[in-house]
């Protein structure tokens, strides 16, 4: 596939570059990795296979041979040669045609994931770019205009797809009649709602900083990207100066800077850190924060660990539904 155009920040990303924090690697890999999975499972291919993030406003690409494809997250009225494009559903583009991206409707991140996964070199076991350090992707870098990127091959599952979809005759483009509905997907509802654990410092704050975390609005600020998001709202503070030791930390932590503005470590977030932090994100959500706008406001409801891992649970368990739900569509199809 050719990129014609841009589009704000397009990038090559796959689940994280797993295995090498303690060599001062950051993951990165998709923001919001729950579309990225649906993506990749709606056209058969593995859940760590390689799309394209889009953010904001899409770019426009040219597919050179027929090619299977879904479209997830974000809705940024992607078209086939100026046709309205279904989201959360398999879609057969004939080759020559363009897909290009529209006004944004809801979210931020669309992924666009194809057949046999776009396939450039990897770099520590990932495709997925890391921006600042020029790692992984396609030459380290966002995509621009002129750029080309493999396909990898189709698996037999994403082949019996493109067998079923070109039943319908299609002409630039043809879809499924059925498509893919998850609790888990991208929330309309605003102010986005965020689950979240109590971190190890959160004893640290006084009582009224504690409070407020549970009870009041954050909004997100334009200053957000893919290290974190920063979030504007009541001043978080620390009942007492106190010195914290440089530690591990992980995607979701919500750290406190000087400012009392909580920062929330996202994709690209370093693998230490010595602010404190007031809470961590259950994982099931994080896809709400990769999709939240500059200038929408969160709010974090309290959580357990125990019920943070029964969201997660259940949110794998619906995975594996939709896997069962597409491999039953092949069967009837035959």
């Amino acid at each position: 596939m050719e990129l014609l155009k841009s589009g704000l920040l397009t990038t090559i990303q796959d689940l994280g570059r797993i295995g090498y924090q303690r060599d001062g690697v950051i993951v990165s890999g998709a923001m919001d990795p729950f579309s990225l999975r649906l993506a990749n499972t709606l056209i058969g291919n593995n859940d760590n296979d390689a799309g394209l993030e889009i953010t904001f406003s899409g770019p426009s690409i040219r597919f050179k041979k027929e090619t299977l494809l879904a479209i997830t997250g974000a809705n940024l009225s992607p078209m086939i040669d100026g046709r309205p494009v279904p989201l959360n559903r398999p879609v057969l583009i004939k080759g020559g045609r363009i897909l290009s991206f529209g006004q944004v409707q809801s979210g931020c991140r669309a992924y666009v994931a194809v057949a046999g996964g776009c396939d450039v070199r990897k770099v520590m076991g990932s495709r997925s770019t890391y921006l600042r350090a020029k790692l992984g992707g396609y030459n380290g870098r966002a995509l621009k205009g002129g750029d080309e990127i493999p396909i990898g091959e189709a698996t037999t599952k994403a082949k019996k797809l493109i067998a079923s979809v070109k039943e319908s005759n299609p002409d630039s483009f043809a879809s499924t009649n059925w498509d893919v509905r998850s609790p888990y997907s991208f929330s309309y509802k605003r102010p986005h709602l965020v689950r979240v654990m109590e971190g190890q410092h959160f004893d640290l704050f006084k009582a009224e900083s504690k409070m407020a975390f549970f009870e009041e609005k954050f909004k997100v600020s334009p200053e957000s990207d893919r290290m974190g998001y920063r979030l504007a709202g009541n001043i978080l503070s620390l009942k007492e100066p106190v010195n914290i030791v440089s530690e591990p930390i992980t995607t979701g932590a919500i750290q406190v800077p000087a400012n009392g503005n909580p920062i929330i470590l996202m994709a690209d977030r370093q693998t230490t850190g010595g602010y404190p932090i007031i809470g961590q994100i259950s994982s099931v959500d994080l896809s709400v924060i990769a999709q939240a706008k500059p200038g929408e406001e969160i709010y974090f409801q309290k959580i357990t660990l125990q019920e943070a891992e029964t969201l997660y649970l259940k949110r794998e368990y619906e995975v594996n539904e939709i896997k069962a739900g597409i491999n039953a569509k092949l069967l009837a199809s035959k």
